[in-house]
């Protein structure tokens, strides 16, 4: 059974920081592309940030410089180290995995973690 848990989402004060962390089972997390995604109230899903099973990361503009992607395959955990927090960050937090294997593309998602960006 795989299993895709978030953790760190919390209320914080604008300019402030947090660390979100996302603990795979159930895969050989190392072959897998590992994102984060978010979703504000009302609306659509969005690509926050990506990082290969090659370690090349990719970020949306709207973090860059502030945000930070990482993973550790001995713990098969991928980070979300969010610094500079604005309200506009403000949104529910999913972790994805994603690879091609022999039956094709193998997709999933965690529950999702709150994040709230509020003085």
């Amino acid at each position: 059974q795989v299993q895709l848990v978030e953790s760190g989402g919390a209320l914080v004060q604008p300019g402030g920081s947090l660390r979100l962390s996302c603990a795979a089972s159930g895969i050989i997390f190392s072959i897998y592309s590992m994102a984060w995604y978010r979703q504000a109230p009302g609306q659509q899903r969005e690509l926050v940030a990506i990082i290969t099973k090659s370690g090349s990361t990719n970020y949306a503009n709207s973090v860059k410089g502030r945000f930070a992607i990482s993973r550790d395959n001995a713990k098969n955990t991928v980070y979300l180290e969010m610094n500079s927090l604005k309200p506009e960050d403000t949104a529910v937090y999913y972790c994805n995995s994603d690879a091609f294997r022999d039956w094709g593309r193998d997709v999933y998602w965690g529950q999702g973690t709150q994040v709230t960006v509020s003085s």
